[in-house]
């Protein structure tokens, strides 16, 4: 009996590999800052619900911003420090050109992970290892949620909690008095316009890297404030 669970033990083990290694491959390494700022726009990763696994994208899949929010399979392969184990991150922020030990540059595909994602795939005493990544659906909780900012001239609201892809590629917004109006990124996942739909109730069609859309009526009431965050339906 013995040796049945440990055939069946490498062949999962086996079978397990051979898919990650049939899937994109990149690198890994693991950053020390704490989880605030970024280019996404992601303020503060923890608090908006992000957790620890998380990862800073290089230039080639962070698309410009596009890809901030996406969720990717990740796992180590072909080091003996990996580790047997899968885990799912998200994008929350750039791996810029020139960054500690040129891993980031360009044309390189490079994940810097958040230090407790990395020790999940592989021992933490060697700093970098090659991995196999596969772009997958996010789990999230709650709607998807919208921060407001600008002025009298200007309006801003920042997309985050996105599930499904998670990488949203067009937001549009309708007040009580018009119909849909497109918005411009601006960078990672802040979106803007310069006009501003004064004492009237907001609402908002999110698209997503798959071709989804969905449409949140009434987000916010006329009696809406920069600074507060509102929540939409999910995907």
């Amino acid at each position: 009996m013995s040796v049945i669970c440990v055939l069946v033990t490498l062949f999962s083990f086996g079978a397990i590999l051979s898919r990650a290694q049939s899937w994109d491959a990149a690198h890994a390494t693991y950053y020390s800052n704490g989880p605030y700022g970024g280019a996404c726009g992601y303020f503060d990763i923890s608090r908006m619900g992000y957790g620890t696994m998380t990862a800073a994208l290089s230039i080639p899949l962070f698309s410009g911003g596009e890809s901030c929010g996406a969720c990717f399979r990740i796992r180590c392969v072909g080091d003996r420090a990996c580790h047997n184990k899968e885990i799912v991150v998200t994008a929350t922020n750039l791996c810029p050109q020139g960054s500690y030990g040129s891993w980031c540059d360009t044309p390189k595909r490079h994940f810097d992970l958040a230090p407790p994602a990395f020790g999940e795939i592989a021992e933490m005493t060697v700093g970098h290892v090659p991995i196999g990544y596969e772009k997958v659906t996010c789990a999230r909780r709650g709607g998807i949620r919208f921060l407001f900012r600008g002025n009298d001239d200007w309006f801003q609201t920042l997309v985050f909690n996105v599930g499904g892809a998670g990488d949203v590629t067009a937001v549009s917004i309708r007040g009580a008095n018009t119909g849909w109006i497109s918005m411009t990124r601006a960078w990672g996942q802040n979106w803007e316009m310069y006009r501003v739909l004064k004492n009237q109730p907001l609402s908002f069609m999110v698209r997503i890297g798959d071709g989804r859309t969905v449409s949140s009526w009434n987000v916010a009431n006329s009696d809406w404030q920069y600074g507060q965050t509102y929540e939409g339906y999910q995907f």
